[in-house]
């Protein structure tokens, strides 16, 4: 590791009166960072996609093209981990604004002739893109579990998991606008990588690594929640093999919580990649009506982490598996509804935004949960250890492969059943950790 990541040196505790206006100034200040530095992670994230119709008039083949996208997917899954093990071990003052540069100028690359002059060009880019991207997760999980404590963690994670739907949303006018001003290539790859670059400036200025950089105290002993595995120890930074070994890899619950999310993530993508293509086929939608029943799902995704996160913090006292459970209930009905009995554009409009709305909340609190449960100098591995199963078999093996396999021999219908299935596991994954966040709940100081 590069030296110049190490974290922040501890220092000298404020006076008493300067502590509390500085503590509530800076978390603020690093909550607003790391929503701004994630929000720009996803200028640079998924712009190969809307590239792609250029590119097959280039003459490259779709399935090509395919193959060279999900090399994103890929590299995010293993880069989240494994980078996440990283991030533990660094200041998330500069990791975040260091993945976010390197995703930028991947990305202008990728906006060159040579960038786009073969798939090799473009999935070597796409794969170097999609690990640059895993930096940008954990340090935020490390910000969220030094800044904010445990029984408000959910709903502030809630707000910032925001992030990635309001930079999600900004790509595609971001795009058209420069498809104008530049040319498809310039304004696709070039124009949201330079306000990425800008971001930077800005997400390094506003965040800050742990509260004790600060002078400060751990937020634990600042707002009195002690959660039941908390101690001293809590503040120490933990080697590589501590972390992987003895935290991560060795946690029985982190490996259930993992499961789970491989299941969440099929439904999340199983349903978002694939309605175009069934509402097509199966409904016989245009292309207007499938566009607004696209953008529903994705839109209704942020009232519906918000209200997630509130339930899993007011409601249910921090108990992020039994939110979860009911929110997997409610999924499975949702998809149910969809499958068997919508008939109408608009009744379909209505079942993407229920399904849109439940699905990310437990996308959330998966990472919650995860950060719930392993120590604080472990956070961005336990983050990154769920988002690997997440992003590599849940989205890229089962969501994208496994699927497009399943529709294309077994039909439509089979594509439903998967779905339900994947409900079912999630849910049954997730109540085996009920037991152990019960005990952590219960035993709090």
């Amino acid at each position: 590791m590069w030296s110049f990541l190490k974290p922040e040196p501890h220092r000298p505790l404020l006076s008493k009166e300067k502590i509390d206006p500085t503590y509530k100034r800076l978390r603020w200040q690093v909550f607003i960072g790391i929503f701004i530095g994630y929000a720009g992670y996803y200028l640079v994230r998924k712009n190969f996609s809307l590239a792609m119709p250029y590119l097959v008039d280039m003459g490259f083949d779709k399935g090509l093209l395919g193959v060279a996208i999900s090399a994103n997917a890929i590299a995010y899954g293993l880069s989240k981990f494994i980078m996440g093990g990283v991030s533990d071990r660094s200041s998330a003052r500069k990791f975040l604004p260091l993945g976010l540069t390197l995703s930028a100028l991947a990305t202008l690359l990728l906006g060159t002739k040579v960038g786009v002059s073969s798939i090799v060009s473009m999935f070597i880019l796409q794969f170097l893109i999609g690990w640059f991207q895993g930096m940008g997760w954990p340090p935020c999980g490390r910000v969220m579990t030094h800044w904010f404590s445990h029984n408000e963690r959910g709903t502030k994670m809630s707000i910032w998991n925001c992030a990635h739907n309001v930079g999600g949303a900004l790509i595609g006018p971001m795009a058209a606008g420069g498809l104008v001003w530049f040319g498809w290539q310039a304004g696709t790859f070039w124009f949201p990588a330079v306000v990425a670059l800008i971001i930077v400036v800005i997400a390094y200025s506003l965040i800050r690594d742990t509260p004790q950089s600060c002078g400060l105290p751990p937020i634990e002993e600042y707002r009195n929640d002690y959660p039941k595995n908390y101690s001293a120890k809590s503040e120490v930074e933990l080697t590589a093999k501590e972390i992987f070994f003895k935290y991560v890899l060795n946690n029985k619950t982190l490996w259930f919580i993992a499961l789970a999310n491989a299941f969440i993530y099929l439904i999340r993508y199983g349903v978002l990649d694939w309605a175009p293509t069934y509402l097509k086929e199966v409904k016989g939608y245009d292309i207007t009506e499938i566009g607004w029943a696209y953008f529903a799902y994705e839109f209704a995704a942020i009232p519906g982490t918000i209200v997630c996160g509130w339930l899993s913090d007011k409601l249910f006292k921090g108990r992020r598996a039994l939110t979860t459970m009911i929110y997997m209930v409610l999924i499975a009905v949702s998809i149910f509804v969809y499958w068997q009995f919508s008939a109408t554009p608009l009744m379909d409009s209505i079942c993407l935004i229920a399904i849109g709305f439940l699905i990310y909340g437990p996308v959330m609190l998966i990472g919650v949960h995860a950060l719930d449960l392993a120590p604080k100098k472990a956070a961005g591995t336990a983050a990154g250890f769920t988002g690997f199963f997440g992003y590599f078999f849940g989205t890229a093996l089962f969501a994208n492969i496994g699927l497009g396999y399943i529709v294309q021999h077994l039909g439509w219908n089979w594509n439903f059943i998967v779905l339900l299935g994947a409900c079912a596991l999630a849910f049954l994954f997730i109540a085996f950790t009920y037991k152990e966040e019960q005990y952590l709940v219960k035993n709090k100081n």
